[in-house]
């Protein structure tokens, strides 16, 4: 998804720099950044390092001298936090809910700190964060997922109020609730390895309204739209991007 959204951001003349763990899969989205006619910089970085993220930040303003934009997009869920018939709920292990909660909400976190204070002496700047739709109705079998997300929801809230009232109104903090996207950390919930969907893609599918999951394609309209000069007076909101899922009570 984050790498759809950096594409998408190379037209408006955003210089982006792309952190990931990995440092192929950072030079890799932006070498498809630098096709789409971009430019930035691929850094290495653990986002629940706080070290990282100061050194990100570091090189960032060392080569364009100012933060506008953080999008937190590292996130995801683990098999080992999945309910599942082999997988009760009560004997999820500690350390696979601990790391899909850190992943999710305090890697959001401890990104919002570091690249927030520079908004913060700029007087300016917008943070995204990617919630989910777990955030405003949460799913069967992925319990620390859900929680995460709706931790990343619940925080946009406040930084927003936090960031406008003791920084600068200037500041705006909002995120996005993607629907039902599918992607290689969740493909093994939705489809089988043949091709066919699981009964939960079904189900997905048949309280989707729009009869489909999103495509990251589909992401990037609602992002442009967020950090524009025309999103001035928009702050503190989680945007749906689902397909109608949210609105559909199955009747």
């Amino acid at each position: 998804m984050c790498s759809t959204i950096a594409e998408g951001l190379c037209g408006r003349g955003v210089r982006l720099v792309i952190l990931d763990l990995d440092q192929d899969k950072a030079e890799k989205a932006l070498g498809e950044v630098c096709r789409a006619g971009g430019e930035g910089l691929a850094i290495k970085a653990n986002v629940l390092r706080r070290e990282d993220l100061q050194d990100a930040m570091e090189q960032a303003l060392s080569a364009y001298g100012r933060v506008d934009y953080l999008i937190n997009g590292a996130g995801g869920n683990h098999p080992k936090a999945t309910t599942g018939p082999e997988l009760p709920f009560f004997d999820l292990p500690e350390e696979a809910v601990r790391f899909v909660f850190d992943l999710n909400f305090v890697g959001t976190l401890l990104a919002s700190q570091v690249f927030g204070k520079v908004m913060a002496q700029q007087g300016e700047g917008v943070i995204l964060n990617l919630a989910s739709m777990n955030a405003i109705r949460p799913l069967t079998r992925i319990p620390a997922y859900s929680a995460a997300k709706a931790a990343v929801a619940n925080f946009t809230q406040w930084l927003a109020v936090h960031m406008a009232q003791e920084y600068s109104p200037r500041i705006r903090v909002v995120a996005l609730a993607p629907g039902f996207f599918l992607t290689e950390q969740n493909r093994f919930l939705l489809m089988e390895e043949g091709g066919e969907l699981t009964d939960r893609g079904r189900t997905i599918i048949e309280h989707t309204p729009m009869a489909r999951f999103g495509e990251p394609s589909d992401l990037v309209g609602a992002v442009r739209w967020l950090l524009s000069p025309e999103a001035a007076f928009v702050t503190g909101v989680v945007i749906p991007v689902d397909g109608g899922f949210s609105a559909f009570s199955g009747v």
